[in-house]
């Protein structure tokens, strides 16, 4: 189940610190801005760690008898990151109020990388540029300072971890168009998780922007009271930036990234999990992408339902990700929703042999205005290389078709998110089909689990509106009351225009007066 809404009225932890921090952003762009916070708590949560088993190795307690807090070894043994002094989160604390102080935290960084070779080319140094002004970033330090104060040592990780991945969508937010290009938003990253359930095994995204599929895949396991170590991620992502931002991400969420790898390539020219299988493969590729290399490709072996068109590289996708699907794997995938009816480049005899093959799950149509980098119209695919395992029940020669166009709410004028009783509807759903005990049954206009033959009358077609028909309308309609309704609610406004008009003719009638008065 997702997780319910908070019902107070305060602001949370959070949303507070994201307004003091965007007040001290002043003329900082929000994409160069998000480099110097984000690095911050990062440095935080590693200062925070340290010096935890800092303090546990200098008591000589138990285990920890006759160790020495500064070999490096007693850290890497606890998967810790081990922070020289001059990089501690004390000693920062303690040059905020200093001019220099831009110039002491890129060194903090510097520092950190020589003595951890997994951040090697991860960590900003931004922070001695001429736009930051020292005091609003000696202010930034003593706000990220305080965050986790009032909680457990062993919750401040969660609380950093939260509010990284809460800054990371405030700052996708801020850069609109651009922001999406690092950024998933959240609900439609927990609606994916939740609809594949990735308890146990291998989790890969061949285009991981910041790690948001990863860490939800370990806050599902996490939630469901089962264990971290039961599945490992692997990753790809071909801008730079982004991936030291996953990185970040997910080293305050203590998961190991060490195969979430970059390359300028990408995943089709330069796969960096060749022989991979995954159980899980979750993930948002950019949608229609033109300039994917697909000429150079032509010949290649991850095609075997058809070359995909030099000009659009959604079906390459799909079979990329089937390629690296393990004999039991599922995949999760948003595509652009032209993906579900298109017939260019022979883009619709490869979705005639995926719906042939028996590879398609589920498709779900999603409402508009979900994504921050485009206004184009998005679905989610779910596709499984065995649909007839013992998991669930043998689900060949079926599709489940929902259309979720009419879900979710307005956070603003341009943005919308799905809520947690969308989430559970549509995920509760797909489970109801997809279980051996689940009880499902077609919903006009939401849902419908249609025989593989009519998807093939409507010539492959896989538009959820075609097949889950319109919703219907309450059968308790009474016209007499209806029309009886309007006419009273007609009639009291028609006696209220006369109302108005007869004190409209009677204010002209004394101004009327009073001029002749003053004459």
């Amino acid at each position: 189940m997702a997780k319910k809404k908070k019902t107070s009225t305060e602001e949370p932890l959070e949303t507070q610190l994201w307004k003091a921090a965007d007040k001290l952003r002043k003329n900082i762009d929000a994409a160069e801005y998000k480099h110097v916070v984000l690095g911050l708590i990062f440095l935080k949560y590693i200062s925070d760690a340290f010096e935890e088993l800092y303090e546990k190795l200098k008591a000589g307690e138990g285990e920890y008898a006759g160790a020495d807090p500064e070999d490096k070894d007693e850290y890497k043994a606890e998967n810790v990151f081990f922070v020289p002094e001059k990089a501690r989160w004390s000693y920062l604390l303690s040059q905020a109020k200093q001019p220099t102080i831009g110039k002491s935290v890129d060194e903090a960084m510097d520092f950190i990388e020589k003595e951890n070779a997994s951040l090697k080319g991860v960590l900003p140094k931004v922070y001695a540029r001429q736009n930051l002004d020292p005091t609003s970033l000696g202010e930034l330090i003593d706000l990220i300072g305080n965050i986790a104060l009032g909680d457990a040592k062993s919750r401040s990780a969660d609380v950093l971890g939260h509010v990284f991945e809460y800054f990371l969508g405030e700052f996708a937010l801020a850069e609109g168009k651009k922001g999406g290009q690092f950024y998933t938003p959240r609900s439609v990253v927990e609606l994916l998780v939740q609809m594949l359930e990735p308890y146990k095994g291998r989790v890969y995204d061949p285009c991981c922007g910041s790690g948001g599929m990863f860490v939800q895949s370990e806050e599902f396991v996490t939630s469901h009271q089962g264990r971290i170590n039961d599945i490992s991620i692997y990753g790809q992502e071909s801008n730079q930036t982004t991936w030291r931002l996953a990185k970040m991400n997910l080293a305050i969420r203590g998961i190991d990234s060490s195969q979430v790898k970059w390359n300028n390539e990408g995943s089709f020219l330069n796969d960096a999990h060749k022989d991979l299988k995954a159980d899980y493969i979750i993930a948002n590729p950019p949608f229609n992408v033109s300039d994917w290399s697909g000429e150079l490709l032509r010949k290649d072996g991850r095609w075997k339902y058809g070359v995909p068109p030099a000009g659009n590289a959604n079906y390459a996708w799909i079979q990329h990700f089937l390629y690296h699907l393990a004999p039991s794997g599922q995949a999760g995938f948003v595509l652009a929703k032209g993906a579900l009816t298109s017939k260019s480049g022979g883009e619709g005899d490869i979705r005639k042999e995926l719906i042939e093959a028996d590879l398609i799950d589920c498709i779900v149509n999603l409402p508009a205005k979900l994504f921050l980098n485009t206004q184009i119209p998005a679905s989610l695919w779910f596709m499984s290389r065995n649909r007839s395992n013992g998991k669930f029940r043998d689900r060949r020669g079926e599709i489940l078709f929902i259309d979720a166009r009419n879900m979710g709410e307005l956070i603003n004028r341009r943005t919308r998110i799905l809520t947690y009783d969308d989430m559970d509807q549509i995920s509760g759903t797909y489970h109801n089909w997809r279980n051996p005990d689940g009880k499902y049954e077609d919903v006009k206009g939401f849902c419908a689990a249609v025989p593989k033959e009519r998807v093939a009358e409507l010539d492959y077609v896989l538009t959820p509106g075609r097949y889950v028909g319109l919703a219907e309308e309450e059968d308790d309609f009474d016209f007499g009351e209806r029309f009886a309704s309007l006419k009273a609610e007609f009639d009291a406004q028609l006696k209220e225009e006369a109302e108005l008009n007869e004190r409209i003719r009677q204010n002209l009638a004394k101004i009327k007066i009073e001029e002749n008065s003053a004459i």
